[in-house]
């Protein structure tokens, strides 16, 4: 039995490492000023640079009526002048547009800040590397002369556009020379982040157009290497969610199928892609540029358009914070894309509660709090079974002691005597290990919600833990420590977590041998020096776990004294 525990026991621990060398280094915040609500003119040369990806539409429908002309007239390849933008501000998010593509140019979140320090800047969703690519519009075949470089015309002279109440509706418009004329028709929100984008190619031309329609869209991954939570493109087919690794692009650069829509993500927010129907025959083309970013776009079955008739393609694209409730709003299965993994089916729940929690007790700490006495009060017969055990096995140890020392040269007469005396008191030496296993399901999914949800990003709790997505520091030291993450300071509620596991560890049964004992004894210290650069509300789930836990091993302890 001893053999057992200090088995799970070095299991566990490994297990722990390694998601912290691998699973859990929080991915360093990136520090970007917030951009402009108007965006500075930029160069043709620049844009020419991020145009280069496919893009285009997606669901169609035949419509005969061309587009109306706009309140800038439009020529045949007007390239000549520059490309005006026009900034979209609604309650949720500042936004700017582009006439060179008619592309969703930048994206700031109003509600969610890069770091939780309250001058921080606002979330920018559209860095500058992935600028001038979001609903860029095209075909696989180029069948349409212009269309990858297309400046568009504004229907608007305004500079921007304030929408509190009604909804908004801002029209590009492009003319090749063949007489293609294209229609990019954007509808806002005030109460969404889905931004909705109907676009009408009219075949003007003499020849029809034969073509696959691609849409694309980009986001910065903040940790693509990222192994605790999925960040990278994800696509909705059918009723599953397919997850591709950034680093298998490459490798992989395409998948076929039936698309819901296509997307990528990060730990907390999430740029989707929506055809109004699903796409039966398309394709996902992904890239990886540099390290952290990467363009998916949505390649769609061939279609034609004959001369003198149009196509409207409807899409929607939904640029914001992957939470749950406004994913489900929202509506369209986005809410898929909060996938906990294997533990999904338990992490799920545990995330429902913890936010019905939150409603009643605004602070995501004390959330935290009762939402592990819940499930502590679930698993409570499977604890008393093992502690009972362990107590049990407490009580053995003198007389196990004895026979150590009596059949110390005999290994196999000393195994058969402690297995006769298990078998006369009626103790099962695996009775402490297995309840523990069965929870060990609880423990990941809950490490793995805390871990994701958006709910925690930037959650104060009290006193100097002012985000529980972030490890907890009291004071910030004016130099580095080895093996600790940034900001530098003194881990409270890491050091009182390990201070519980110790006397945990002094309550438990201590193994036969002296030297099994002294290693035991270090587990605390070596599960402080990993939760070290946890995030805090992982450590205050594990630090209350253990509280509960000492209390229901005392009161164990105590009935069967």
């Amino acid at each position: 039995m001893e053999q057992m525990r200090l088995l799970l026991a070095v299991v566990l621990s490994f297990l722990v490492f390694v998601v912290w060398q691998w699973l859990v280094v929080e991915p360093e915040m990136a520090k970007q000023a917030q951009e402009n609500a108007i965006v500075a003119e930029k160069t043709a040369s620049s844009d020419n640079a991020t145009q280069e990806t496919e893009t285009a539409p997606a669901q169609v429908r035949e419509e005969p009526a061309p587009a109306p002309a706009p309140a800038q007239p439009i020529r045949p390849m007007d390239t000549g002048r520059t490309a005006r933008t026009i900034s979209v501000e609604t309650p949720l998010y500042s936004a700017t547009l582009s006439e060179k593509g008619g592309v969703v140019d930048s994206l700031v979140l109003k509600q969610y800040r890069e770091n939780s320090n309250a001058d921080s800047p606002l979330k920018n969703m559209i860095l500058e590397k992935a600028r001038g690519i979001n609903m860029t519009s095209g075909w696989a075949g180029q069948s349409v002369a212009g269309m990858e470089d297309a400046l568009y015309a504004l229907d608007t002279q305004d500079e921007k556009i304030l929408i509190n109440d009604d909804n908004k509706t801002i029209t590009f418009q492009w003319l090749n020379q063949d007489g293609v004329r294209v229609e990019k028709q954007y509808l806002f929100h005030p109460d969404s982040y889905l931004i909705e984008l109907k676009m009408t190619v009219s075949n003007n031309s003499s020849t029809t157009i034969k073509d696959r329609p691609v849409v694309t869209v980009a986001q910065v991954i903040s940790d693509p290497e990222s192994r605790l939570a999925f960040e990278g493109p994800m696509a909705l087919m059918g009723n599953h969610l397919e997850e591709i690794k950034v680093k298998d692009i490459e490798e992989k650069p395409e998948i076929s199928g039936n698309f819901r829509w296509v997307g990528l993500t990060d730990r907390y927010f999430m740029t989707v892609l929506i055809p109004e129907m699903a796409v039966d025959g398309g394709t996902l083309k992904m890239e990886k540029i540099g390290d952290d970013m990467v363009i998916s776009s949505l390649v769609m079955p061939e279609m034609e358009i004959a001369p003198g008739k149009s196509h409207v393609f409807d899409y929607k694209a939904f640029i914001g914070p992957k939470d749950t409730e406004t994913l489900k709003i929202a509506n369209y299965d986005l809410s898929e894309a909060v996938n906990f993994g294997m533990f999904d089916i338990l992490a799920k729940p545990f995330l429902w509660i913890m936010n019905q929690i939150y409603k009643v007790l605004p602070n995501y700490g004390i959330a935290i709090i009762i939402l592990t006495l819940i499930t502590k009060i679930i698993l409570w017969p499977l604890g008393n079974k093992s502690y009972k055990s362990m107590n049990d096995m407490k009580r053995m140890q003198p007389l196990m002691a004895e026979i150590r020392e009596k059949h110390k040269d005999d290994k196999k007469k000393m195994n058969e005597e402690t297995m006769a005396l298990y078998r006369t008191y009626k103790i099962n030496p695996m009775g402490g290990c297995l309840p523990m296993v069965v929870q060990l399901p609880v423990f990941f999914a809950l490490y793995r919600m805390l871990y994701q949800a958006i709910e925690l990003r930037h959650a104060p709790f009290f006193g100097w833990i002012n985000d529980l997505s972030a490890p907890d520091r009291l004071f910030e030291f004016g130099f580095s420590i080895p093996f600790m993450e940034p900001p530098y300071g003194i881990p409270v509620l890491t050091i009182v977590m390990g201070a519980t596991m110790f006397l945990q560890q002094k309550m438990s049964p201590p193994p036969g041998d002296p030297t099994q004992a002294k290693m035991m004894m270090f587990m605390p210290l070596i599960f402080t020096f990993i939760f070290i650069n946890f995030s805090s509300g992982l450590v205050l789930y594990w630090l209350i776990n253990n509280v509960f836990s000492i209390g229901q091993q005392y009161y164990i302890q105590k009935k069967f004294a």
